[in-house]
Formats: C-alpha cells, sequence, structure tokens
C-alpha cells in the first residue's frame, strides 16, 4: 500500500447545526421539527413536549422565523450554509498542504442536508477508515456538541462496517481560536474606531443545563476572559451576555436584550458586538444581532451599534481548524 492510500484511510467531517432549505413557512417548519425534536435541545418528556410542538410551536414559530431568514437570505442560499461551505473549501485546501497529500473531507448539518449519515456514506466510498468529526461549536454543551456525537452514534451504529472515529470536543480556550477572535476585533477596531464598550453576545441554554453539569457557562466566560486580556481590556470595557433565549424557564443571565436597554442611561452610547459561540454567521448573529438589537439599543438612546462578523472562513480561523484536526490525526 503507498503512503497516499495509508494517508487517504483518515477522513473529516466539518459539521454545522443545520438551516432550513429555504426561507419559507414550509422549510423553516420542517426544519424546526426536526430541531425540536431533538431531546438534547428539548428535554421535557415527549409525552408532554410533542403536542405542544406540534399543536402550538410549529403553527406559530415558521411565519416569524421564515420573515426574519428572508431578511438575510443571500442569492446564494442560508447564511450559515454559504459561510459552512467557504470554510469547508478553505479548510480542504489548507489541510491538503498541511498533510502533504488530499484529505477526504464532507460538511454536514446535524439537522436538515447534507445529512451527517451521508456524509459518512460519502466518506468510506473513498476508503475512509477512522474519521474525525470537527463540531463547529468552540464552547461545549449539550445542546451542540452532544448532539453532532449523537447523530455521529446513530448512523454509525446502522453500518456493518463500522470506521473508528473521535471528534473535538471543544476549543474555547485554544491559543488559535483567542487570537483568531482578538485579530478580528483589532480589523474592527482599526476600520471604525472602538466603541466604549466591547459586548461579547453567546448562544443562551437553560439554565438548568448548567446547574446539571453543562459546563458550558463556564467556558463562555473563561473565552471572554482570554479575549479581554489579549485585547487588553478592563473589567468596565467588555461584558458577557446571552441571546436567543426561548420558552419561559430561567436561561442563562445577563440577557443581552434586557442589557441594552440598560446601557445608553449609564453613560455607554456606543457598543461593539462579538459572538464568540458562532463559527459561521448566521440568523442569530445576522437579523438578531445585527439588525434586530441593534434597532432595540438606538431606540433606548443609543447612539453607535457595531456588529463584529463571526470569524467564518478566515485564514485564521481555517489554520485553528487545521491544528485542532492535526491534533487527532494520529491519536
Amino acid at each position: 500500500m503507498s503512503p497516499t492510500q495509508a494517508a487517504n484511510k483518515t477522513g473529516v467531517l466539518l459539521v454545522n447545526l443545520g438551516t432550513p432549505s429555504e426561507p419559507t413557512v414550509k422549510g423553516v417548519r420542517a426544519f424546526l421539527k426536526e430541531f425540536l425534536s431533538d431531546p438534547r435541545v428539548v428535554d421535557l418528556p415527549r409525552w408532554l413536549w410533542k403536542p405542544i410542538l406540534h399543536g402550538v410551536i410549529l403553527n406559530i414559530r415558521p411565519p416569524k422565523v421564515a420573515k426574519a431568514y428572508q431578511s438575510v437570505w443571500a442569492d446564494e442560499g442560508s447564511p450559515l450554509m454559504v459561510y459552512s461551505k467557504l470554510q469547508a473549501k478553505a479548510l480542504q485546501q489548507s489541510l491538503n498542504e498541511a498533510m502533504g497529500h488530499e484529505v477526504p473531507l464532507q460538511l454536514a448539518m446535524t439537522y436538515g442536508d447534507p445529512a451527517i449519515a451521508d456524509g459518512i456514506s460519502k466518506l468510506q466510498a473513498q476508503g475512509v477508515e477512522k474519521i474525525i468529526t470537527l463540531p463547529l461549536y468552540p464552547q461545549y454543551s449539550c445542546t451542540t456538541t452532544a448532539s453532532v456525537v449523537d447523530n455521529l452514534a446513530n448512523s454509525i451504529k446502522k453500518l456493518r462496517n463500522i470506521p473508528e472515529y473521535c471528534f473535538v470536543k471543544e476549543y474555547y480556550q485554544h491559543p488559535f481560536y483567542i487570537e483568531a477572535l482578538a485579530a478580528s476585533v483589532r480589523a474592527h477596531w482599526q476600520q471604525h474606531g472602538q466603541a466604549q464598550k466591547l459586548v461579547m453576545s453567546f448562544h443562551g441554554i437553560p439554565q438548568r443545563f448548567v446547574d446539571e453539569g453543562d459546563p458550558y457557562q463556564a467556558q463562555c466566560q473563561k473565552t471572554a476572559e482570554l479575549l479581554a486580556e489579549h485585547l487588553g481590556l478592563n473589567a468596565q470595557q467588555w461584558q458577557v451576555c446571552y441571546q436567543s433565549r426561548f420558552g419561559r424557564e430561567p436561561w442563562l443571565q445577563p440577557y443581552l436584550d434586557e442589557y441594552l436597554t440598560t446601557l445608553p442611561s449609564q453613560g455607554c452610547t456606543s457598543i461593539d458586538v462579538i459572538c464568540p459561540a458562532f463559527a459561521s454567521d448566521c440568523l442569530e448573529t445576522l437579523e438578531e444581532i445585527a439588525i434586530e438589537n441593534k434597532q432595540l439599543f438606538i431606540e433606548n438612546g443609543g447612539n453607535d451599534y457595531r456588529y463584529i462578523s463571526c470569524l467564518n472562513d478566515d485564514p485564521k480561523h481555517i489554520d485553528l481548524m487545521v491544528e485542532l484536526i492535526k491534533s487527532k490525526w494520529g491519536k
């Protein structure tokens, strides 16, 4: 067997959350049905949750969410899909250069298409016997990374010939990740100037999940502290908040929307907002953060609100991905 053939036995599965196939009520409903049916996302007893999901949520939310998607949908498709494809393309090229041969790589989504099972099938068709899975979530949560692992395991257990596999659990404090974030903030400041405060907005999860052992909040806080330290910010120049809460039970606080309404009255009228929990720009960053929350801040007396884009396919972000994959290559 040639070195290239041996090397080709290892492949990469790059996984993001997923997106509706189209910005319509039908497309959004199909996506939300799959997403909100995952017990990792909503862990209520099925007998209680299913009637709520099918009788209420899937009738009320799709029109509103579809309208939000329409405001950010690109000609090429959903922003998350567009950026994920750009990431996969850039990562493929960088991995090939780093490993000295073509590395089999597939992009997959936890919900919707392309499915994780299809990604595994395509990698095996290329002779892959070991799969390194990279979930695009810097901070681990049972609601995100664990869902990827569940999906991966459920897909693999159906196979006659199962591949060896491993996954990157988290990278919330990886030096390459922190440097990539810091570089993006510095570039933003160089172009637009530095605001009074840098708000680091992370996707929220129920407080109960953290109380039951999910390390997500602690990892978000560590990411924020390292980024602030890297940028030389003092305690008054940055703030952690949590966005995108859903349902009535308490989620991680402070809530971003409530925090934004208080800032102008405290004398802070210019802010930069970054979302370090998101590897790719998507509905939650481009609509909720860049449009909806900006309007909220301005309406409450703010003057300048600037959103700092996700790392997307930035070269430093791709370099990080290569390092994460290489760390699992020989194990």
